[in-house]
């Protein structure tokens, strides 16, 4: 039972970070429609980013506040402008393959002018025990999991009961009805890019120390996001939660009950279960979204 309960808070701790990469991908298809397949190398980005401001004299707190900034210029409003905005006019598909490209690019951008190794990040938390009712944990895992869940909860607590994040809401379900009812809806998509970048720099900073700053890092990251994304429900930023702990605590379970090979399948399993049997996902609406 002790061994079931290490698996499963640890497990907690890295589906909360997928929750938080999952959360950019509802975020995004709710307020324009955008699937950006690029998810997991805005992780990796800003792990770079830090690690360059750190390379300058900056400690990690002002380098995560710099590579904030810049990744909302440019995770932000230059993807929004320079890619989503020509190509969703054009329909959902090129958006699809424009963000696959945009993830190659990064990946080999960064392996060619930075390095191909892995790369030290600094932790937040320290590799400190913690004995909590005769399971041991990690301080790390214990952090994560509080400031990922944290930041989740807030962002869900800023669209529910804050005017911008009500009117943001109003976007993502009726751009049509919005106009007219005045809001500012370029506005409020920018907003959803910029929450998106900034989701990413937290994960970036929680992941990094584990997964190491690396030009793949990204790679399998987006991939269980989106596979999260689908499983709690596409369209329901709720379900981005539930999906990412749901595949955190399934992946490590296998991993140490099956076979570690295995643990990289968890995700497509469930996603495969997902797709038959409730296409929705478990907290998604059947209702679609009206453009």
């Amino acid at each position: 039972m002790t061994d079931f309960l290490q698996l499963v808070l640890s497990g907690m701790a890295t589906g909360s970070i997928y929750a938080l990469a999952a959360l950019g991908f509802t975020l995004l298809w709710q307020a324009s429609g955008t699937i950006n397949f690029a998810q997991g190398e805005f992780v990796m980005l800003p792990a770079f980013m830090m690690l360059a401001f750190g390379s300058v004299g900056l400690p990690l707190p002002l380098a995560f506040l710099a590579t904030c900034g810049v990744a909302v210029g440019v995770l932000g409003w230059a993807f929004k402008r320079g890619i989503a905005d020509p190509l969703l006019r054009h329909g959902l598909m090129p958006i699809v393959v424009a963000t696959i490209g945009l993830a190659i690019a990064a990946r080999n951008g960064v392996r060619a002018g930075y390095s191909a190794e892995a790369h030290p990040f600094p932790g937040l938390f320290g590799d400190r025990l913690f004995q909590i009712a005769g399971v041991t944990v990690t301080l790390a895992d214990i952090g994560t999991l509080v400031l990922a869940l944290a930041l989740v909860l807030a962002t869900q607590a800023f669209l529910q009961r804050t005017v911008t994040g009500r009117a943001m809401q109003a976007v993502a379900q009726n751009t049509e009805s919005a106009t007219v009812l005045g809001i500012d809806v370029p506005r409020m998509v920018f907003y959803t890019f910029a929450i998106n970048a900034l989701l990413a720099c937290a994960a970036a900073l929680l992941v990094t120390p584990t997964y190491l700053a690396k030009f793949d890092m990204g790679e399998g990251l987006g991939t269980k996001a989106f596979f999260a994304a689908i499983i709690g429900g596409f369209n329901n930023s709720r379900g981005a939660l539930l999906g990412g702990l749901i595949v955190g605590v399934c992946e490590n379970l296998a991993a140490a009950w099956i076979s570690p090979a295995y643990k990289d399948a968890v995700a497509l399993v469930l996603f495969m279960a997902v797709i038959l049997f409730k296409p929705q996902g478990l907290l998604g609406r059947k209702v679609e979204r009206k453009v």
